[in-house]
């Protein structure tokens, strides 16, 4: 499907139409971004932006947490985050002036799985800390937090919540509007299918729309966008928060990908996620444990994402010899952990059972060892 959209697209849309295209790709990332809600965010019209990359996304809405809350100057974040968001953040806190403190949610005993609680997050909330931003679901563990209870506890210190939800949009059945969510962050490529380099999202509530300042204004965000003036006047709603000229064909790729996310259901393929991340797990347990790996994931599905994690002390070849010797493709991250995922839509029970099949008899025999590490960057 994303083909022959792709195809309309580069022939009769923009082969076509030219510029006069514009005429129906100029709110293309509101449009899309209104599915992207209404189909894997739990959120109303009129929330979502699909545009720019979620690390843009990322320092817009936190330096705008920021400046609406002046008097405060601390920024609360996890050793366990995804590392932009870490690297923004420590790069917003030199520009700014700003303290940052990193909770150290590495330490196994005081944060099982890397997740925070309510209560083990309290003692870092004062009424100095202006933002708290944290992963939905760990990239790493998989773990996944209780959003609605941290997302009130949060704004009940008076601070502002950005939530990153690039590991769980299309894996676990978000509501944000339900659950309080104010600010939210994400990218398309992983459980959204919408390949690499595809546009992002930004998630701002209602109520915070006008509110709410970013550091980059652009001509999308003009109130009246072709009259060219010379000083900027936001526009009202979502539209405010858009820079400049969205990926026409990088929105086309979310759409399609949509499209299927939408006939499916996230409820869905939250089942789906449950039920093969439980399988792998007792594979696992069969298979893979007595061969010297460990589980860093939670066994409860209530509180994991789409994916799971495997430890083991040679995990960075085997994750190699994997993809090089048994055409299965799971991912290596640091110190010990190869990562493999259920992507619900399309990845069946019998691919789970084949893939820890290979993986077994790959460590079993020892055949792992014949692969060389030299020359490889992506893992």
């Amino acid at each position: 499907a994303t083909l022959d959209a792709i195809d309309h697209l580069l022939r009769l849309e923009w082969g076509a139409e030219l510029v006069a295209g514009w005429e129906h790709w100029l709110d293309m990332a509101l449009r899309v971004g209104d599915r992207l809600g209404r189909v894997g965010l739990g959120a109303a019209s009129g929330q979502v932006l699909v545009t720019d990359t979620t690390s843009v996304n990322f320092y817009r809405l936190a330096v705008a947490a920021l400046r609406d809350r002046p008097e405060r100057r601390t920024i609360v974040i996890d050793e366990a985050n995804f590392p932009t968001d870490r690297y923004i953040a420590q790069g917003i806190a030199q520009e700014l002036g700003c303290t940052l403190v990193t909770i150290p949610n590495h330490d196994p005993v005081r944060f099982p799985f890397e997740r925070l609680t309510p209560d083990n997050l309290e003692p870092y909330l004062s009424d100095d800390v202006a933002l708290v931003s944290l992963q939905v679901v760990n990239y790493r563990s998989g773990a996944r937090q209780d959003v609605p209870a941290i997302t009130e506890r949060v704004h009940a210190a008076g601070a502002h919540m950005l939530w990153d939800a690039a590991h769980a949009a299309g894996a676990i059945d978000l509501d944000f509007d339900a659950w309080g969510v104010k600010l939210a962050v994400g990218c398309t490529y992983k459980y959204l299918n919408s390949g690499p380099g595809a546009p992002a999202w930004l998630y701002v509530a209602h109520d915070l729309q006008d509110q709410l300042r970013t550091p980059i204004d652009g001509w999308f965000a003009q109130r009246d966008q072709f009259e060219m003036g010379s000083q900027f006047d936001r526009a009202p709603g979502m539209r405010g928060f858009q820079i400049a000229t969205p990926s026409i064909a990088g929105l086309t790729c979310v759409d399609s990908s949509l499209a299927l996310l939408e006939e499916g259901g996230t409820a869905a393929a939250e089942g789906k996620c449950a039920r093969g991340t439980e399988f792998m797990i007792e594979l696992f347990d069969e298979w893979l444990k007595p061969l010297g790996f460990g589980l860093d994931t939670p066994r409860d599905s209530r509180e994991r994402g789409g994916h799971i994690s495997l430890t083991h002390t040679d995990a960075a070849q085997i994750a190699l010899a994997m993809r090089r010797l048994t055409n299965v493709i799971p991912d290596f991250r640091r110190p010990n952990v190869i990562r493999v995922a259920v992507s619900p839509l399309y990845t069946s029970f019998e691919e789970i059972f084949t893939g820890f099949l290979r993986l077994r008899d790959l460590v079993d025999s020892g055949a792992y060892r014949q692969v060389s590490m030299q020359g490889t960057t992506v893992t």
